[in-house]
């Protein structure tokens, strides 16, 4: 089991930007494919973005598809999550996960067996 871990939540008005990290703690991702999920108050986790293990395919929700950017650094084992054009109704606690090795990524939250703490967005109006 690898323990991730997320930052770069915060508060930020609409139409500003954050970007969010996650990093395994201790061990690497090398080959897992990569997720970012959030979760609103008193409503389901949902799928935000993920990334293949190779980096080469990346898949978005369609609420935020066109303002968000998932990306890997291998080398430094990192995944990001870029968001822009952020929007009030993106305020949620986001979560970033690794699915099985060299599995094919998903968007449902069945497809990933680690999980991190996860990290606050807010998003003032």
């Amino acid at each position: 089991q690898v323990q991730l871990v997320e930052s770069g939540g915060g508060l930020v008005q609409a139409g500003g930007s954050l970007r969010l990290s996650c990093a395994p703690s201790g061990r690497t991702f090398t080959g897992r494919p990569m997720g970012w999920f959030r979760q609103a108050p008193v409503k389901e986790r949902e799928f935000a973005a993920a990334i293949s293990w190779g980096g080469s395919n990346t898949y978005y929700a369609d609420s935020v598809k066109g303002r968000f950017t998932i990306s890997r650094d291998n080398a430094k084992n990192t995944v990001y999550l870029q968001m822009n054009s952020l929007k009030p109704e993106d305020t949620a606690v986001y979560y970033c996960a690794a699915g099985r090795p060299w599995a094919a990524a998903t968007m449902t939250p069945t497809g990933y067996n680690d999980w991190g703490q996860g990290t606050q967005v807010t998003v003032s109006s």
